[in-house]
């Protein structure tokens, strides 16, 4: 049954001071930041165990979030808010902002999707990179990344989350393009950058906001104080901080850097898509839940940009071919989901964070199943190159299968307990911008429905491209045979285990409501109601549409010839492997107007700034050519100056007179 809750009941509760594991929760940062600064400084030094220590140290990270997860369960519920106050950060007068950590249900659940999640990826990529000349370093961008998605998530205040989110930019850059020698690489880590920045910018603008209405950017401050500003002025706050969301969460319309961002190492995709940045938006939005309730305005532009991307990005993936494009348009449509859940208020809240939990696992163990399958076909990411894998790489074969149900929602695993509940949550809808409107439901449920149909189809086509059918590899002829082979270990037991979580974690978490109580401390408790549309018609519903878009997928691209070259599509197919034309767009309205004013600005500084002065410098020198001239040594000249002057006093004054 759907649940919402009241507006009585959206108070959490406080924090208290830290006891036990959860006193050292800022080793959470220090661990892998210490050791990826270890890395950079000892050089190449480090170069043959830099792998293995950067693996502990992600490894002990997950000890300690797992030791604080396992104490916070074991506190009573109104003591599961722990905050500490580490240094004085920014005294500036009476503004004074600290560096504390707020360590509660909604952080840790992050800490541990993220250090579990990325302690596999390590493992992974130890394998994956094992020929790579700079492997130490990779793996030292590695831990930085996990330190400032820690920080992005445990700090107490916006200031903090900032210094968080700008280093998960940094890092993101450095892996993006890790692999800068190869032009192409080095143009998609820095398009990730830049979009990134713009959506920055929104979150500075936000924080400027909150230093005028509250004079504090402290969670607690912001949180109890925002029913007291105006409602425009928290409409003005809510949107911009949606602005830093869409950036950092590749949401429409700040969604075209997230496919090119496929040209990091593996490893790398499936950590940006699963576990770190792009979920910073949805954990930004979450924890500014009461902004958005005292802005009901920004909260449905938060659920209508969720529902746009959600069904672009699906669009984007039905006729993609780059097997990571295919997962990487996924992604953006997943995340969709959970902002759409996060524009529909605390119930939405929960089920986002539920769906972001589950999907990090099986979308993780997705991008590592593409890597294997790239490891096996000689670094190909063409499908239509593949077909009739699951014979040469069964493990990953069967362990990207529990990924593809996982994410189709096909009951029982994970994706069914988590999507599902979005779908449902949508169908309860009876607001649109503050106002009631019973409507609602009918426009949200339909779009997420449609999108769960979609989705299907698409994952449905990259799972039979690739692994069914028949093969399609590279031959001698062509020039470059490939020959498939299963992965080592290292890199087919972390996708066993995700294999595992995509499996059984969504069902775990759903008894007796476990994930919605465990997250009631952070986002308060959740009350039972209907959506528009009875609970087991609309699993019904949306099990059917799933079913047809698996099926019609087996069809064209199971049981049917695939042909080796790309065909000719029809004008939406065109588009959809165009990106819908995001860049088009974005070169049209923002990167065109930019350039013109560049070389307006370009012109006006050669022409009138540098232009006058350059005049002026040459005037001078005229002068100075002409006033030397008279300098010649010669008495007679200089007489015939004092003759020449005192003519010309006398002809002044006479010229008065008269």
């Amino acid at each position: 049954m759907t649940t919402f809750i009241s507006p009585q009941t959206l108070t959490v509760y406080d924090t208290v001071a830290p006891t036990g594991a959860a006193a050292y929760a800022w080793l959470l940062i220090l661990i892998p930041l210490a050791s990826a600064g270890l890395l950079l400084l000892l050089g190449s030094a480090s170069d043959k165990w830099g792998h293995l220590l950067a693996t502990l140290a992600s490894w002990s990270t997950f000890a300690v979030g797992a030791l604080i997860a396992a104490q916070m369960w074991n506190a009573p519920v109104e003591a599961r808010r722990f905050g500490q106050t580490l240094f004085t950060w920014i005294p500036a007068g009476d503004f004074t902002v600290d560096f504390g950590l707020l360590v509660d249900p909604l952080s840790i659940t992050f800490v541990i999707l993220v250090t579990f999640v990325g302690s596999l990826i390590h493992v992974y990529a130890i394998a994956y990179m094992e020929h790579d000349a700079a492997r130490r370093r990779f793996f030292a961008y590695l831990n930085f990344f996990i330190a400032a998605m820690l920080t992005l998530v445990l700090a107490d205040s916006y200031a903090g989350l900032f210094a968080g989110w700008e280093g998960v930019g940094l890092a993101s850059y450095l892996l993006i393009g890790f692999w800068n020698h190869v032009p192409a690489y080095a143009v998609a880590a820095k398009k990730a950058f830049v979009m990134n920045r713009v959506g920055d910018m929104g979150m500075l603008i936000a924080m400027m906001a909150m230093v005028a209405s509250f004079h504090s950017v402290s969670f607690s401050v912001v949180s109890t104080q925002v029913e007291s500003i105006p409602t425009a002025s928290a409409t003005v706050i809510g949107f911009f901080l949606l602005v830093a969301a869409c950036g950092k969460s590749a949401q429409f319309p700040l969604q075209a850097w997230l496919g090119d961002a496929m040209a990091g190492p593996t490893p790398v995709s499936a950590l940006i898509h699963a576990a770190t940045m792009v979920t910073a938006g949805v954990y930004l939005i979450v924890r500014s839940g009461d902004v958005f309730w005292a802005a009901p305005i920004a909260a449905t532009a938060v659920a209508i940009i969720g529902a746009i991307t959600l069904l672009f990005g699906a669009i984007v993936g039905c006729a993609k071919d780059d097997m990571k494009k295919v997962l990487a348009a996924s992604t953006m449509s997943q995340i969709g989901y959970m902002m759409l859940g996060a524009g529909l208020g605390p119930i939405g809240w929960a089920f986002s964070i539920f769906h972001l939990f589950t999907h990090g696992f099986f979308k993780a163990l997705m991008f590592l199943g593409a890597g294997s399958v790239m490891h096996g076909m000689g670094d190909q990411v063409n499908m239509r190159r593949f077909g009739a894998l699951r014979g040469a790489m069964k493990v990953t074969w069967l362990t990207f299968m529990m990924g593809w149900l996982a994410i189709l929602g096909v009951p029982p695993f994970s994706g069914y307990w988590s999507k599902d509940k979005i779908i449902e949550a949508a169908f309860s809808a009876d607001s649109f911008g503050g106002t009631t409107a019973l409507w609602a439901g009918w426009v949200y449920g339909p779009v997420a429905m449609i999108g769960a149909g979609v989705t299907a189809f698409y994952m449905s086509r990259l799972f039979f491209m690739t692994f069914h059918g028949k093969a399609r590899w590279t031959t001698e002829a062509e020039g470059s045979p490939v020959r498939p082979h299963e992965s080592g270990p290292l890199m087919t037991i972390p996708m066993v285990v995700l294999a595992v979580g995509a499996v059984v974690i969504g069902a775990a978490l759903s008894v007796g409501d476990f994930f919605t109580t465990w997250l009631e401390p952070a986002i308060g408790p959740v009350e039972h109601g209907e959506p528009v549309v009875g609970e087991y018609a609309l699993q019904g519903a949306t099990l059917v549409l799933v079913l047809v878009g698996a099926w019609i997928a087996w069809r064209k691209y199971g049981a049917a010839q695939v042909p080796a070259s790309v065909p000719a599509g029809n004008a939406l197919t065109e588009a959809a492997r165009r990106d819908l034309y995001q860049d088009t767009v974005n070169e049209a309205l923002f990167m065109a107007p930019s350039k013109g004013l560049v070389a307006v600005a370009t012109v006006g500084d050669s022409a009138v700034i540098d232009g006058a002065l350059t005049g002026a410098g040459r005037a001078c020198q005229g002068v100075g050519k002409l006033v030397g001239a008279t300098q010649n040594g010669f008495v007679r000249a200089y007489a015939s100056y004092i003759l020449a002057g005192a003519v010309a006093a006398v002809a002044l004054v006479l010229a008065f007179r008269l």
